[in-house]
């Protein structure tokens, strides 16, 4: 057998701000991030957009009906958010991105 053949490639290893900047995603959690990373910009980034997912989800479960539904429209961006998070990805979300932009802390 010929070097490299039939062998499975070593997992990729997340570094720990990756890891961080994906768990900022679950809601208080962003919170969290926000406060214990203050160094680190990657986490900041995503831990921003966090809180603007966090703080819209309070307020649309509020809402009957109509804010439950956009609840789903949260919770897919939450989804994304941690995927490219998790990758590595500073991946600014429509609209949201723009709102956590302007969070200064």
């Amino acid at each position: 057998m010929a070097d490299g053949e039939n062998q499975t490639p070593a997992p990729v290893k997340q570094s720990d701000s990756n890891l961080m900047a994906a768990l900022s995603y679950l809601w208080i959690l962003s919170i969290v991030m926000l406060l214990v990373k203050k160094d680190d910009s990657y986490v900041q980034f995503h831990a921003k957009q966090g809180i603007i997912l966090f703080v819209a989800s309070i307020i649309l479960w509020i809402i009957p009906v109509i804010g439950w539904l956009l609840n789903i429209v949260v919770t897919i961006l939450v989804i994304l958010g941690f995927i490219k998070a998790i990758q590595g990805e500073r991946y600014k979300l429509p609209v949201i991105g723009d709102l956590a932009q302007k969070i200064n802390i």
